[in-house]
């Protein structure tokens, strides 16, 4: 039997069905921009993640900064009342790919040609390849009590997230499924000053270790509410390109692993 089948819950999240199953989260994704996939791994799979985050936990690089929803720095340029030049807040520890072991269940999963595939399937797109360089494929994020990731819109097309440990209190995953088209070069500044001014959170969902989430973060407005609880929230990003020898920058790697490589 495949490794990966020992790893998800196959049986529930059947990823090698590609002419039932796959379509079905495609047309989930399309329609909702957001695919939630509960009990995603299994519990012995969990349970070893677990124990492998809390391990890695003090290797941990922990940054804070300020940015806009569109992940920029303050500009003196632009009003500073203007929604796309109001800061936030966002501050995590992060565990970069070089520092989880190679045997790991999530090395095990993202290298996985099944579960590639069905990636391709349910994003319809052509390929996918990891990071060429070698801290941002995986990484372990650690939100500790006051920690958060505050409104943005990703960069990136889409992102891909594992839950491993919720927090008791607060830790929230909010999105507005409206607010921008990148596409048609669209923004609605009055829905960011909404959001930004807390009249409007959107929508709520509360995620389960084990949970899957796929995600179109570059037009959803999304954040990460304040742990409140001294239980942190523990996730992985599971991070690809689709294109090859694409380096995360060095600003980026900096900020959120303290080194470059």
């Amino acid at each position: 039997m495949n490794k990966i089948y020992k790893i998800i819950n196959i049986k529930k999240h059947p990823i090698n069905d590609l002419k039932n199953f796959a379509p079905k989260c495609k047309k989930e994704i399309q329609k909702k921009s957001i695919l939630v996939l509960r009990n995603f791994i299994n519990s012995t799979t969990l349970k070893n993640l677990q124990k492998e985050s809390k391990i890695l936990q003090q290797k941990a690089f922990y940054c804070s900064q300020k940015h806009t929803v569109l992940l920029n720095k303050k500009s003196n340029k632009m009003n500073e009342f203007d929604p796309c030049n109001i800061e936030v807040v966002s501050d995590k520890g992060c565990v970069p790919h070089d520092l989880i072991p190679k045997n790991s269940f999530l090395c095990q999963l993202y290298n996985s040609e099944e579960f590639k595939l069905f990636l391709k399937k349910i994003l319809d797109i052509d390929n996918i390849y990891p990071y060429a360089d070698t801290l941002s494929s995986i990484n372990y994020n650690y939100y500790e009590q006051n920690q958060q990731l505050g409104w943005h819109f990703d960069n990136a097309s889409f992102a891909i997230t594992l839950m491993i440990q919720s927090s008791d209190s607060g830790g929230n995953f909010q999105y507005i499924n409206k607010g921008r088209n990148v596409d048609k070069k669209f923004i609605d500044k009055d829905l960011i000053m909404s959001a930004l001014s807390n009249k409007y959170q959107g929508k709520e969902i509360l995620v389960d270790p084990g949970t899957l989430i796929l995600f179109y973060g570059r037009n959803y407005l999304h954040r990460v509410t304040p742990v409140e609880s001294k239980k942190s929230r523990i996730l992985v990003t599971l991070n690809y390109n689709t294109e090859k020898e694409i380096k995360l920058s060095e600003n980026a790697r900096m900020t959120f692993f303290g080194r470059l490589v």
